[in-house]
């Protein structure tokens, strides 16, 4: 593979105010950790290790990076080989004496086994960077070609003259066997496992390329280019997929032995694709926005960029969700290589729907590009009080690993009206608990989310206890039931309205339900109907249809007596008639 640095003086070693800097800030701040992990395919106890890394990552996002560096006699050459010349060097660069073991910020000679990461870990993230780190990699997709940019920033001095900065590729996403995989359940697809951060790459000599000088307020700028390649490893190497890869780069402090040490400090790089066609828009991850909308309108959101050479002023899409399709615009001006996020909102059919965003003119003129989506519109629960605020009961029964498991609901404003967890950890494989929470004084009127979560992405149901969760409304009625089997979490809507409304004269002109009295059936005709709702005069729903411009509810079933229709349309209004059933 080919790896080149630019070694124009401007671009590598930049001090004072020759140059403002681009990404690293200035702000003296503290360090942030790269945990060199060493482990293998064939090491039964490291799935223990990966999670752990992960813990702590998860515990300081942005600021801690495991590196899994395969490496030695757990880290066999079959399918995927994860084993490269980058991967040895280091691991001979320290006293291993185990796996896992790893080191953090290379601030030992020696790996540490696995329980004593977090520890130093903490120790790092609490003590003072002499330095900053930032930058950026533009890969161009069609070359495969990147671009990387990095500052460092010195917010101190460093104890030497000559410090090493070091930028490594890392990718996630890689399936392969594992031993011990069981060890860490959320990253088992199957009867493979998910390899994550895998060191693949060093750009720079793997120790670190050497920057001067270390005093403070100095800037440094450095620029590689990199050709990225199509598969690392030999033999039975592993293709190298552009969406999963990314950049991480560290400065340490100086030659201790082998291995240049302690680091200093560490950043991911931020990632972004460029090419030179002029015009070339790429869209990433078209989302919808979860929030509670009891409606079937719902928020989407993407991030456009621009990777070509010229500049957007607008664009124009369509969006199409099953039947429904949607045209909008935007205007601007977004340059090359930047990025700005779109929103859009339209009404989508229910259920889980492919839908497909099309730009189809850019600056003027005609252009075609499309990005593929998901949306979900679930039918919510519909719960009537009497007054002005309610209060419901959760019954949440947990798992052994109570510590993962957190819970919130929110408005439609998309603010917290209530929130639990983490619950304690149990003694004993298997062990359960009930957790009961009081939930009181949610206003009526009102759409509500509740979102429940588990940190390691696997429910409460299986492994480590029987666990499962129920919900309960203020007259004691279960309306939300899960057995918690749930993954990384699950959420449910529900919309609370006042009984007084509920019962109230119909509202609306637009809708008009008839005969009343009735016999056999009653007909609710009006538009942009979604559903309609019959109550009996316990304020109990008997019978839920699903709406259209001419619906017809069958009631044959149902004594002689007052009942309420209740008519929702998909923007979320409400009318309500009181109609009676005369057989």
């Amino acid at each position: 593979m080919k790896k080149f640095t630019f070694a124009l003086v401007s671009l590598l070693a930049l001090t004072f105010t020759a140059k403002a800097q681009q990404y690293v800030s200035t702000e003296p701040a503290n360090r942030n950790v790269i945990l060199e992990e060493f482990t293998g395919r064939n090491c039964g106890y490291c799935p223990d290790g990966h999670l752990i890394a992960n813990q702590i990552m998860a515990s300081n996002p942005g600021r801690v990076w495991a590196i899994n560096v395969h490496a030695g006699s757990y880290a066999p050459t079959t399918y995927p080989n994860f084993n490269t010349t980058a991967s040895a060097t280091i691991l001979s660069g320290f006293s291993v004496s185990g796996f896992p073991s790893g080191v953090v910020n290379r601030s030992t000679s020696a790996a540490q086994g696995r329980g004593s990461w977090n520890s130093l870990s903490s120790q790092q993230l609490n003590q003072a960077a002499e330095c900053n780190v930032a930058g950026i990699a533009r890969i161009n997709p069609d070359t495969r070609m990147a671009t990387i940019t990095v500052e460092v920033y010195y917010t101190g001095n460093s104890s030497v003259n000559e410090n090493y900065l070091t930028v490594a590729m890392l990718q996630d996403s890689i399936l392969g066997s594992q031993s011990g995989m069981n060890g860490n359940p959320a990253q088992v697809v199957g009867n493979q496992y998910c390899h994550m951060h895998i060191l693949r790459d060093v750009i720079t000599p793997v120790w670190g390329e050497a920057v001067s000088p270390t005093t403070q307020g100095t800037l440094i700028t450095k620029t590689y280019e990199y050709q990225i390649p199509e598969i690392i490893g030999s033999p039975n190497g592993v293709n190298v997929v552009l969406d999963h890869i990314f950049f991480l780069a560290w400065v340490s402090e100086q030659y201790q032995g082998t291995p240049t040490r302690p680091i200093l400090n560490a950043c991911e790089l931020e990632k972004t694709t460029m090419t030179d066609e002029p015009i070339y828009p790429s869209i990433v991850g078209v989302t919808q926005v979860i929030n509670a909308t009891c409606s079937q309108t719902k928020d989407f959101e993407f991030e456009l960029a621009n990777i070509g050479t010229n500049s957007f002023t607008s664009i124009k899409y369509n969006v199409e969700v099953g039947d429904a399709s949607q045209e909008y615009e935007w205007t601007g001006e977004l340059v090359s290589g930047d990025k700005t996020k779109i929103s859009f909102d339209m009404e989508v059919p229910f259920g889980t729907n492919a839908g497909t965003l099309n730009i189809f003119e850019i600056n003027g003129e005609a252009y075609e590009y499309s990005a593929a989506f998901e949306s979900q519109c679930d039918e919510w629960t519909e719960l009537d009080e009497e007054g002005d605020v309610t209060s419901l009961k959760l019954y949440l029964i947990q798992d052994q690993w109570g510590e993962q498991i957190t819970w919130d609901i929110i408005n439609s404003a998309g603010e917290t009206v209530a929130s639990g967890g983490p619950y304690p950890h149990l003694v004993g494989a298997g062990a359960t608990q009930i957790n009961t929470e009081n939930i009181t004084d949610l206003p009526t009127n009102e759409c509500y989310l509740f979102r429940i979560f588990d940190s390691n992405n696997n429910g409460i149901c299986c492994n480590y206890g029987n666990g499962y969760y129920y919900i309960k409304d203020a007259q004691g009625v279960k309306f939300i039931e899960s057995d918690g089997n749930y993954g990384a979490g699950e959420t449910h809507q529900f919309s609370i309205h006042k009984y007084g409304d509920v019962v109230g004269e119909t509202m609306s002109s637009n809708i008009n339900i008839y005969p009343n009295p009735a016999n056999s059936k009653i007909y609710v005709d009006g538009e942009n109907i979604g559903f309609v709702e019959v109550y009996n005069s316990l304020g109990q729903k008997v019978t839920k249809v699903e709406g259209s411009e001419s619906t017809s509810v069958e009631m044959t079933a149902f004594e002689n007596g007052v009942y309420v229709v209740r008519v929702i349309t998909n923007d979320g209004s409400v009318t309500t008639q009181k109609v009676t059933i005369v057989h």
